[in-house]
Protein backbone atom coordinates (compact mmCIF):
# COMPACT_ATOMS: atom_id res chain seq x y z
CA UNK A 1 0.00 0.00 0.00
CA UNK A 2 2.73 2.62 0.85
CA UNK A 3 4.49 2.12 -2.86
CA UNK A 4 0.82 2.93 -4.47
CA UNK A 5 0.46 6.25 -1.84
CA UNK A 6 4.10 6.88 -2.65
CA UNK A 7 3.19 6.50 -6.50
CA UNK A 8 0.16 8.35 -6.43
CA UNK A 9 1.36 11.56 -4.66
CA UNK A 10 4.55 11.15 -7.19
CA UNK A 11 1.92 11.47 -10.14
CA UNK A 12 -0.15 14.44 -9.26
CA UNK A 13 3.19 16.28 -8.33
CA UNK A 14 4.33 15.39 -12.42
CA UNK A 15 0.97 16.58 -13.48
CA UNK A 16 1.33 19.63 -11.52
CA UNK A 17 4.72 20.45 -12.58
CA UNK A 18 4.73 22.20 -15.75
CA UNK A 19 1.87 24.92 -14.07
CA UNK A 20 4.22 25.43 -11.04
CA UNK A 21 6.06 27.65 -13.43
CA UNK A 22 3.24 30.41 -13.69
CA UNK A 23 3.39 34.00 -12.61
CA UNK A 24 0.38 34.19 -10.91
CA UNK A 25 1.34 31.58 -8.60
CA UNK A 26 0.26 31.60 -4.90
CA UNK A 27 -0.89 30.26 -1.73
CA UNK A 28 -3.64 30.81 0.64
CA UNK A 29 -4.97 28.80 3.22
CA UNK A 30 -8.24 27.97 5.34
CA UNK A 31 -8.82 26.95 8.90
CA UNK A 32 -12.10 26.07 10.67
CA UNK A 33 -13.15 25.38 14.43
CA UNK A 34 -16.30 24.11 15.11
CA UNK A 35 -18.76 22.13 16.83
CA UNK A 36 -21.03 19.44 15.36
CA UNK A 37 -23.76 17.42 16.81
CA UNK A 38 -23.07 14.37 15.01
CA UNK A 39 -19.98 12.76 12.63
CA UNK A 40 -21.57 11.84 9.36
CA UNK A 41 -19.16 9.81 7.32
CA UNK A 42 -20.97 9.29 3.85
CA UNK A 43 -24.36 8.57 5.27
CA UNK A 44 -23.06 6.59 8.11
CA UNK A 45 -23.83 8.04 11.56
CA UNK A 46 -20.40 7.38 13.46
CA UNK A 47 -21.46 7.62 17.00
CA UNK A 48 -24.92 6.81 16.95
CA UNK A 49 -26.54 9.79 17.65
CA UNK A 50 -29.96 9.89 15.90
CA UNK A 51 -31.81 12.44 17.07
CA UNK A 52 -29.53 13.35 20.02
CA UNK A 53 -28.27 16.89 20.57
CA UNK A 54 -26.84 16.36 23.49
CA UNK A 55 -22.76 15.39 22.97
CA UNK A 56 -21.37 17.75 20.78
CA UNK A 57 -17.83 17.09 19.06
CA UNK A 58 -15.07 19.26 18.65
CA UNK A 59 -13.91 19.46 15.02
CA UNK A 60 -10.51 21.46 14.03
CA UNK A 61 -9.70 21.67 10.70
CA UNK A 62 -6.98 23.76 8.51
CA UNK A 63 -6.11 23.33 4.84
CA UNK A 64 -3.74 25.06 2.69
CA UNK A 65 -3.91 25.68 -1.07
CA UNK A 66 -1.30 26.31 -3.48
CA UNK A 67 -2.61 27.66 -6.79
CA UNK A 68 -0.20 27.04 -9.66
CA UNK A 69 -1.77 28.96 -12.15
CA UNK A 70 -3.22 28.11 -15.80
CA UNK A 71 -5.86 26.14 -13.89
CA UNK A 72 -3.98 23.74 -11.59
CA UNK A 73 -3.53 23.59 -7.64
CA UNK A 74 -2.64 21.37 -4.99
CA UNK A 75 -3.21 21.50 -1.65
CA UNK A 76 -3.54 19.42 1.95
CA UNK A 77 -4.48 19.51 5.46
CA UNK A 78 -6.20 17.62 8.23
CA UNK A 79 -8.86 17.50 10.29
CA UNK A 80 -9.77 15.92 13.95
CA UNK A 81 -12.75 14.33 15.72
CA UNK A 82 -11.93 15.93 19.28
CA UNK A 83 -14.62 14.11 22.10
CA UNK A 84 -14.87 11.33 24.84
CA UNK A 85 -17.41 9.01 23.23
CA UNK A 86 -14.39 6.64 23.20
CA UNK A 87 -11.74 5.62 25.67
CA UNK A 88 -8.77 4.01 23.54
CA UNK A 89 -8.34 5.52 20.31
CA UNK A 90 -5.50 8.15 19.08
CA UNK A 91 -4.75 9.44 22.65
CA UNK A 92 -6.59 11.05 25.36
CA UNK A 93 -9.76 12.91 23.59
CA UNK A 94 -8.77 12.54 19.77
CA UNK A 95 -10.99 9.91 18.08
CA UNK A 96 -9.90 10.52 14.61
CA UNK A 97 -7.33 12.09 12.75
CA UNK A 98 -7.67 12.77 8.61
CA UNK A 99 -5.23 13.99 6.54
CA UNK A 100 -4.97 14.66 2.77
CA UNK A 101 -3.56 15.96 -0.29
CA UNK A 102 -4.99 16.25 -3.50
CA UNK A 103 -4.94 17.93 -6.54
CA UNK A 104 -7.17 20.36 -8.95
CA UNK A 105 -7.06 20.55 -12.71
CA UNK A 106 -9.09 22.85 -15.03
CA UNK A 107 -10.85 20.95 -17.45
CA UNK A 108 -13.12 23.57 -19.56
CA UNK A 109 -14.23 27.05 -18.20
CA UNK A 110 -15.91 26.35 -14.48
CA UNK A 111 -15.44 22.34 -15.12
CA UNK A 112 -12.29 21.04 -12.67
CA UNK A 113 -11.63 17.37 -11.73
CA UNK A 114 -10.02 16.66 -8.47
CA UNK A 115 -8.05 13.61 -7.43
CA UNK A 116 -7.89 13.20 -3.50
CA UNK A 117 -5.68 11.00 -1.46
CA UNK A 118 -7.09 10.54 2.13
CA UNK A 119 -5.85 8.73 5.29
CA UNK A 120 -7.94 8.35 8.06
CA UNK A 121 -6.65 7.20 11.28
CA UNK A 122 -9.05 6.20 13.92
CA UNK A 123 -9.64 3.09 16.58
CA UNK A 124 -5.45 2.71 16.35
CA UNK A 125 -5.62 1.87 12.66
CA UNK A 126 -5.63 3.43 9.08
CA UNK A 127 -8.73 3.45 6.40
CA UNK A 128 -7.14 4.89 3.11
CA UNK A 129 -9.32 6.35 0.54
CA UNK A 130 -8.88 8.06 -3.43
CA UNK A 131 -11.60 9.92 -3.82
CA UNK A 132 -12.36 11.64 -8.25
CA UNK A 133 -14.26 14.82 -7.97
CA UNK A 134 -15.82 16.56 -10.81
CA UNK A 135 -17.07 19.76 -10.38
CA UNK A 136 -19.15 22.25 -12.23
CA UNK A 137 -19.11 26.12 -11.04
CA UNK A 138 -22.49 27.41 -12.15
CA UNK A 139 -24.09 30.11 -11.13
CA UNK A 140 -27.36 27.91 -10.05
CA UNK A 141 -26.92 24.16 -8.28
CA UNK A 142 -22.70 24.28 -8.58
CA UNK A 143 -23.30 20.19 -9.54
CA UNK A 144 -20.66 17.79 -8.11
CA UNK A 145 -19.85 14.14 -8.43
CA UNK A 146 -17.84 12.56 -5.94
CA UNK A 147 -16.42 8.96 -6.44
CA UNK A 148 -15.53 8.37 -3.46
CA UNK A 149 -13.01 4.75 -2.72
CA UNK A 150 -11.80 3.14 -0.03
CA UNK A 151 -8.75 1.38 -0.88
CA UNK A 152 -7.58 0.71 2.74
CA UNK A 153 -9.55 -1.37 5.32
CA UNK A 154 -9.81 -0.41 9.28
CA UNK A 155 -10.93 -3.03 11.15
CA UNK A 156 -13.93 -4.58 9.51
CA UNK A 157 -14.96 -2.33 7.04
CA UNK A 158 -15.00 -3.36 3.37
CA UNK A 159 -13.35 -1.91 0.58
CA UNK A 160 -15.61 -0.35 -2.04
CA UNK A 161 -17.09 2.79 -3.45
CA UNK A 162 -19.68 5.67 -3.03
CA UNK A 163 -20.99 7.76 -5.68
CA UNK A 164 -22.26 11.45 -4.39
CA UNK A 165 -24.23 13.53 -6.65
CA UNK A 166 -24.61 17.25 -4.98
CA UNK A 167 -26.11 20.71 -5.46
CA UNK A 168 -25.55 23.68 -3.93
CA UNK A 169 -27.12 27.14 -4.53
CA UNK A 170 -25.18 30.39 -2.61
CA UNK A 171 -26.93 33.90 -2.33
CA UNK A 172 -25.19 36.99 -0.36
CA UNK A 173 -27.31 38.71 1.69
CA UNK A 174 -25.38 42.17 2.61
CA UNK A 175 -22.44 40.51 2.83
CA UNK A 176 -23.87 37.25 4.85
CA UNK A 177 -24.06 33.70 2.52
CA UNK A 178 -26.65 31.37 2.54
CA UNK A 179 -26.05 28.07 1.05
CA UNK A 180 -28.40 25.67 0.39
CA UNK A 181 -26.44 22.04 -0.45
CA UNK A 182 -28.62 18.58 -1.75
CA UNK A 183 -26.61 15.48 -2.06
CA UNK A 184 -28.19 12.00 -2.87
CA UNK A 185 -26.08 9.02 -3.45
CA UNK A 186 -25.16 5.48 -3.83
CA UNK A 187 -22.76 2.89 -2.03
CA UNK A 188 -21.55 -0.50 -2.91
CA UNK A 189 -21.88 -3.92 -1.20
CA UNK A 190 -21.08 -3.78 2.21
CA UNK A 191 -19.11 -0.67 1.95
CA UNK A 192 -21.41 0.06 5.11
CA UNK A 193 -22.14 -2.96 6.35
CA UNK A 194 -25.08 -3.25 4.40
CA UNK A 195 -26.36 -4.44 0.75
CA UNK A 196 -25.60 -1.90 -2.45
CA UNK A 197 -28.09 0.32 -4.05
CA UNK A 198 -29.36 4.00 -2.59
CA UNK A 199 -27.50 5.00 0.50
CA UNK A 200 -28.60 8.60 1.78
CA UNK A 201 -30.18 11.77 0.50
CA UNK A 202 -29.93 15.02 2.35
CA UNK A 203 -30.64 19.09 1.93
CA UNK A 204 -29.37 21.26 4.33
CA UNK A 205 -28.91 25.01 5.07
CA UNK A 206 -25.97 26.81 5.91
CA UNK A 207 -25.18 30.45 6.69
CA UNK A 208 -22.02 32.65 6.92
CA UNK A 209 -21.68 35.78 9.00
CA UNK A 210 -18.36 37.63 8.40
CA UNK A 211 -16.95 39.48 11.37
CA UNK A 212 -15.70 42.61 9.86
CA UNK A 213 -14.31 44.12 12.85
CA UNK A 214 -11.77 42.04 12.75
CA UNK A 215 -8.95 43.59 10.50
CA UNK A 216 -7.83 42.20 7.26
CA UNK A 217 -4.56 41.27 8.04
CA UNK A 218 -5.45 38.83 10.33
CA UNK A 219 -7.34 36.91 7.84
CA UNK A 220 -11.07 37.27 6.72
CA UNK A 221 -12.65 35.82 10.06
CA UNK A 222 -16.72 34.18 10.01
CA UNK A 223 -18.94 32.98 12.00
CA UNK A 224 -20.69 29.79 10.33
CA UNK A 225 -23.49 27.44 11.05
CA UNK A 226 -26.65 25.47 9.80
CA UNK A 227 -28.94 22.33 10.09
CA UNK A 228 -28.68 19.27 7.51
CA UNK A 229 -31.64 16.59 7.26
CA UNK A 230 -30.84 13.09 6.27
CA UNK A 231 -32.96 10.16 4.76
CA UNK A 232 -30.52 6.96 4.55
CA UNK A 233 -31.13 3.64 3.90
CA UNK A 234 -31.54 0.98 6.37
CA UNK A 235 -30.71 -2.23 4.07
CA UNK A 236 -27.25 -0.48 3.02
CA UNK A 237 -26.43 1.11 6.42
CA UNK A 238 -27.64 -1.03 9.18
CA UNK A 239 -25.52 0.70 11.65
CA UNK A 240 -27.78 3.75 11.70
CA UNK A 241 -29.91 3.99 15.02
CA UNK A 242 -32.46 6.42 13.00
CA UNK A 243 -32.72 6.55 9.52
CA UNK A 244 -34.20 10.18 9.40
CA UNK A 245 -32.33 12.57 11.45
CA UNK A 246 -30.94 16.11 11.98
CA UNK A 247 -27.56 17.13 12.47
CA UNK A 248 -26.45 20.73 13.36
CA UNK A 249 -23.02 23.01 13.26
CA UNK A 250 -21.38 26.42 14.44
CA UNK A 251 -17.91 27.35 14.35
CA UNK A 252 -15.57 30.25 13.10
CA UNK A 253 -12.98 29.87 10.66
CA UNK A 254 -10.63 32.03 8.61
CA UNK A 255 -9.41 32.33 5.40
CA UNK A 256 -5.73 33.69 4.23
Amino acid sequence: MTHKITALIAALFLAAAPAALADDASVSGSLSLDLNTHFISYGADVWSAGDDWQDSLFNPAVDITWDLGNGVSLYTGIWADINDNATDSLGGNFQELDWWFGASFGLVEDLTIDIVFQQWYFASETEGIIDVILAYDAPILAPTLTIHNRIEENGAQKNGTVVDLGISHTIEVEGVSITIPANIAWASDEFHGGRDGFAYACIGLDVSVPLTFIPEELGSWAVHGGVKYWHTDEDVIPGNPEDNFVTGTIGIGTSF
